[in-house]
């Protein structure tokens, strides 16, 4: 964000002094100096947050992910009919 920032000449020289002798930009500077003073809540993120990475998961065609329920009744209704054939119930 482009803002203008009125700083005492004290503070700009210092700032200015500081970044030559970490050879970074005055603005790179002046935005360390402010994090500092803002404590951890102005630190920007240390690492990406986690990207969701889509994932095939290999289904045959014609099965409905979103019937998987269904599914399972099916396969569950098939078992118990096999098991009263085979006299199990």
């Amino acid at each position: 964000m482009r803002t203008t920032l009125t700083l005492d000449d004290d503070v700009a020289a210092i700032l200015k002094k500081r970044a030559r002798q970490l050879g970074v930009s005055f603005k790179e500077m002046v935005n360390s100096a402010i994090r500092a003073g803002l404590g951890d809540a102005a630190r920007p993120p240390s690492k990406p947050p986690p990207r969701t990475e889509p994932h095939s998961f290999g289904l045959r065609p014609g099965i409905d992910m979103d019937k998987l329920g269904q599914l399972v009744d099916e396969l569950e209704a098939e078992e118990l009919a096999d098991r009263q054939r085979r006299g199990r119930a």
